[in-house]
């Protein structure tokens, strides 16, 4: 037990936000890991996935108290693998995992998962269809989470994949549930899922209004199929948004709505969507494909536009985050606005929405440049920021 705490007393964040109140480890990893222990014990290298590992607490908690090798690892995050990565090299755990979608290639043969509960049903959805679709039928999973973060319907999502389902004993206010037993599956998996949203009343070039949109969504993509609010509202900002823009970015762009949107309201400009969601990713790329526009718009996963080169767009597009993981941060805007300055052209323009208690304006008018409120209802605020501006206004 001292390699172990060894191990986990040396991750870190890092490439994500790193704060006093963040953490890499917390006291569910540790759970998971002492209730799957036996289980692991008797499993042999190979037949382990790890799915939802933060920062690589499960994973290399695993190979260091049990001597695992060949540990299948899926994180939906960028940043979650790329903390993972630098933590096995840190600890010298390089070789003993490899990452894979969620798909066959995570779970072929799959006897033990350690899973860390993800906060969306339809994400949990995703994943157990996965698990007993493709994991061996002795599979075992042990699933587990912060109290406040589990509810009922985690239960009665995992029932409708597997037969027993059981929550174990809690422990400093975590719990995990014990998972077996898969049920037989469709012939076609459920997701991704696709609909269409209609009247939006877009406006866009000819004067011809866009109303219908097709959205295909994975379980983990925020707000699946449906558009929210606030990216609602920014829409209705579209036609004002830099109208000479050539090339445009939708900066975390979920189910890739706004590129969309913004590439059939505008038939020259070039539209790159990027998130760092997996889920998002290809839930964005089949919408565009839905929307016959693949031509112009293009969807990689990234983090914080880091891989964009600089001086590269003329518009960015962003309904930014405002939780890191389950706390209230804003680490994660501010990663977000500081790569806008970098990556915006002078004179190029970013358009945010925003819950309006959270007073972007003050932040996005130092990181980027000068800020205008545009629009303001009851709950969002959308502003426009220019790059450069305040400088050339300063000469």
């Amino acid at each position: 037990m001292g390699e172990v705490e060894d191990v986990l007393g040396r991750l870190r964040r890092y490439p994500d936000v790193e704060a006093q109140n963040l953490y890499a480890v917390d006291a569910a990893d540790r759970l998971i890991l002492d209730v799957a222990a036996e289980a692991l014990d008797s499993v042999d290298s190979g037949k382990v996935a790890v799915i939802g590992d933060g920062y690589g607490a499960l994973t290399l908690g695993a190979i260091a108290r049990h001597h695992l090798r060949d540990l299948r690892v899926h994180q939906d995050l960028l940043t979650g693998e790329r903390a993972l990565a630098n933590n096995a090299r840190t600890i010298g755990y390089t070789d003993r995992y490899t990452s894979y979608p969620l798909d066959h290639r995570l779970l072929d043969g799959v006897q033990v998962v350690l899973l860390r509960l993800p906060r969306a049903l339809a994400g949990l959805a995703e994943i157990a269809d996965a698990i007993a679709r493709y994991a061996a039928p002795e599979v075992r999973i042990f699933a587990g989470g912060r109290d406040k973060h589990l509810t009922k319907s985690m239960n009665d999502v995992l029932a409708e994949s597997f037969s027993e389902v059981r929550a174990s004993r809690g422990r400093q206010k975590s719990r995990t549930l014990l998972v077996h037993g898969p049920k037989p599956v469709d012939d076609a998996p459920p997701f991704p899922v696709r609909e269409h949203l209609r009247d939006l009343g877009i406006a866009v070039a000819g004067g011809v209004p866009l109303d219908e949109l097709a959205v295909v969504a994975h379980g983990a993509a925020f707000s699946g199929t449906r558009l929210d609010i606030g990216t609602r509202f920014l829409l209705r900002h579209l036609r004002w948004m830099k109208p000479d823009a050539r090339d445009a970015i939708d900066l975390g762009c979920g189910t890739g709505i706004m590129a969309v949107a913004l590439a059939k309201a505008r038939e020259g400009i070039k539209v790159l969507g990027t998130d760092q969601s997996s889920a998002a990713v290809g839930s964005a790329a089949a919408t565009v494909r839905a929307n016959d526009v693949a031509d112009r718009v293009s969807v990689v996963r990234d983090d914080a536009m880091s891989s964009a080169a600089d001086n590269s767009a003329d518009l960015v597009l962003c309904n930014p985050p405002f939780h890191v993981g389950a706390a209230v941060h804003t680490g994660s805007a501010i990663k977000m606005f500081t790569e806008t300055g970098r990556v915006l052209r002078p004179g190029g323009e970013l358009w945010i929405v925003y819950n309006s208690h959270l007073n972007y304006r003050s932040l996005v008018e130092r990181l980027v440049g000068h800020t205008e409120v545009i629009g303001r209802n009851r709950k969002f605020t959308v502003t426009r920021s220019v790059r450069g501006l305040r400088e050339v206004r300063q000469r």
